[in-house]
């Protein structure tokens, strides 16, 4: 039930063969028998495996170069169904998908993780049960449950590790939690992580080294190197919002530290300086608020944030090249004034060679990057060549 990664499958088994027909590389029986150099019986028995399980269907024939035309296989992206949350500090986001990532329905409110695990997973819960409800699908179709949450998280175990805004989350066993729910595994990551896969798959497949920064109520870093997301050797990977940015000694993180990057530029950092300037604002979205009335004193401040994150991101591009950043969150909807001051930061302070050809830009996806990364994630685990072989065998 955890995160744990499945094991090497045989590239020549009926996993192997899924796979082959989900990225349409082979989609007749006698294109697996030329791609995997197996006997045309031995993929014959491997794809009526695949059908009776409804993960393939015939789809028809293809065009016929001489003799009966070959039947077509294609994947079942209605053969289950995966439930993803994206919860931040404020805020959520759920979903249930098909098995190739669209969203079927979706739900997104304001959500408080300092509320702790137990009931914000309970809300979390009573969407799944609703969205399930809603496109008409039972628990039983459920194949897997993706996760995002605000803070560092040990991968292989899906459990948040001494995460600084999430009170009563450190060590939490969240698949645990689901397990006595769904009959499904249930893979839990950082809620930048899953935004970066869901950017990268959609929008960016071919940028091998990419960057996605969220600036929400905290800030955090998303890696995509060499087409995968890279969570370092215990998952903290990207944790740029508590690097040091300043020297000031009255700049206090909530992490404890002194001058976070964080503590400057997050949006709750740039909330709490507009109340006490006088102004209504509590979160992050009420500075972008401010931001789209005109107002001077918040367009200013998410300008010089900007600039801020962009001179500490001068120093990741100079280590990692990255050829895209990607700004998301919801500081970053105030595009311009944000990504001007980032631009500035990093240009200004990165090598020439490192920021030749690399682009800045907006998260096209928005809101919805969280949710469509943590279905990705999901779908890749169980329909793994690993995972499918296993769900093939018969009971003990």
């Amino acid at each position: 039930m955890t995160n744990s990664l499945p094991t090497q499958a045989s590239p020549t088994s009926a996993g192997a063969l899924l796979r082959l027909i989900r990225e349409e590389v082979a989609v007749t029986r006698a294109d697996l028998a030329r791609a995997t150099g197996l006997a045309r019986s031995t993929v014959a028995q491997r794809v009526d495996a695949l059908l009776k399980q409804g993960l393939v269907y015939e789809a028809g024939g293809s065009p016929s170069t001489g003799g009966r035309p070959a039947t077509v296989l294609a994947f079942n992206r209605d053969a289950g169904v995966v439930l993803v949350a994206d919860l931040g500090a404020t805020h959520a986001r759920v979903a249930v998908s098909d098995l190739v990532g669209t969203p079927l329905a979706e739900r997104a409110s304001d959500l408080d993780i300092a509320l702790g695990p137990e009931p914000a997973l309970a809300w979390v819960a009573e969407r799944f049960a609703e969205l399930l409800d809603e496109v008409g699908r039972s628990g039983s179709e459920v194949r897997g449950i993706g996760v995002g949450v605000p803070g560092p998280v040990e991968f292989d175990s899906g459990r948040p590790v001494n995460p600084p805004i999430m009170p009563g989350w450190d060590d939490f066993p969240i698949p645990e939690w689901f397990a006595g729910r769904y009959s499904a595994p249930v893979l839990v990551d950082n809620d930048v992580n899953i935004m970066a896969r869901g950017e990268h798959r959609m929008h960016w497949p071919d940028t091998e080294h990419l960057l996605l920064i969220k600036v929400g109520t905290g800030i955090g870093c998303g890696i995509v190197a060499d087409g995968h997301i890279h969570r370092g050797a215990r998952g903290a990977a990207g944790d740029i919002g508590h690097i040091r940015a300043t020297s000031r000694e009255d700049v206090i993180c909530r992490c404890g530290n002194i001058g976070c990057l964080e503590a400057i530029a997050g949006g709750q950092a740039l909330a709490q300086r507009l109340a006490e300037a006088g102004e209504d604002a509590s979160q992050s979205r009420d500075v972008l608020r401010l931001v789209h009335s005109g107002h001077g004193g918040a367009i200013r401040m998410v300008r010089d944030a900007g600039r801020t994150l962009g001179e500490v991101l001068a120093g990741t591009v100079n280590f990692f090249n990255p050829a895209v950043i990607v700004i998301g969150g919801d500081i970053a909807e105030a595009h311009a004034q944000l990504l001007a001051g980032v631009r500035e930061g990093i240009f200004s302070r990165s090598l020439p060679l490192a920021t030749r050809d690399l682009r800045i830009v907006p998260c096209r996806l928005g809101d919805r990057a969280g949710v469509i990364g943590a279905a990705i994630m999901v779908i890749e685990h169980v329909l793994s060549p690993d995972a499918v072989d296993r769900s093939l065998q018969p009971a003990a």
